[in-house]
């Protein structure tokens, strides 16, 4: 994640200057400077030293050593702080650091990779307008984002679009599964799954009707999609979404539980 946001704010037309990353690994530091331009460091402390902004992109397992490590050069500074790491809560990271500062939680998705991500986003009260501005500006670098004015709702953002992404890969793999098993090749089967989700999408985010609406005005009365549907109904698909749905934002809480605290 952290190398597509490098490149994204490069493509956007961030100076090389502006970036600097901390990465443990040499090999990796080699090629995120000879791919990018950037300066590299094998440790965090040098790295942020005079930054305005700070991203913090690492595991969760490892955000509260990393933290900790950087808590006074972090207070002395007081850029302002980004994290990506999911199901960390501010006010844990915050407590790590030992005092308060201007903070952003972002909760990013996998198809940042290729730059059409989305990213739920909350701020603190310690955030001035223009860095949030500055905090989107660097989301944006690798899609969409979306504001969130209370950070339990971030929960709901993993459910919904952290997590988004494999139940849509579900989906696909299913109607590739049932286009085989109906006598198509993998390959025409491949084109008309991807391509039949794109254009679907592409009519949610190009027009002004809601999904349902959609749904409705190909679903012809006695026809295939209607048959279709209804057996996809029959066999619990709406209740099996919405219990996904919501069995990935309470583990999201949990994981907030579990990685936080002292």
């Amino acid at each position: 994640m952290a190398g597509s946001m490098i490149g994204g704010l490069i493509a956007a037309g961030w100076p090389a200057s502006c970036v600097r990353v901390a990465e443990p690994l040499e090999s990796r530091r080699e090629e995120l400077a000879r791919s990018h331009g950037i300066s590299c460091f094998e440790n965090n402390t040098p790295c942020i030293k005079g930054a305005d902004l700070v991203v913090l992109a690492v595991k969760p397992q490892v955000l509260k050593q990393v933290v900790r490590a950087l808590a006074k050069p972090l207070l002395d500074a007081s850029p302002l702080l980004i994290s990506i790491a999911a199901g960390i809560r501010g006010g844990d990271i915050l407590h790590w650091v030992g005092g308060e500062m201007p903070f952003v939680r972002v909760m990013p998705n996998t198809p940042a990779l290729v730059n059409r991500g989305v990213s739920g986003m909350w701020a603190n009260q310690l955030v001035r307008p223009e860095q949030r501005a500055a905090a989107e500006e660097t989301m944006r670098a690798v899609g969409e984002v979306v504001w969130v004015e209370d950070e339990s709702l971030i929960d709901t953002v993993t459910g919904i679009s952290g997590s988004g992404p494999a139940y849509f890969f579900k989906m696909m793999e299913l109607m590739l599964d049932a286009a085989e098993q109906h006598g198509l090749d993998s390959e025409s089967a491949k084109t008309l799954v991807v391509e039949t989700a794109i254009g679907a999408a592409t009519l949610i985010r190009n027009g002004n009707q809601a999904p349902a609406e959609l749904r409705r005005r190909v679903t012809s009365p006695g026809g295939t999609t209607e048959a279709g549907i209804r057996a996809m109904e029959d066999h619990g698909i709406d209740d099996a979404v919405h219990s996904g749905i919501g069995a990935a934002v309470v583990r999201s809480r949990e994981l907030s539980d579990q990685f936080g605290g002292d």
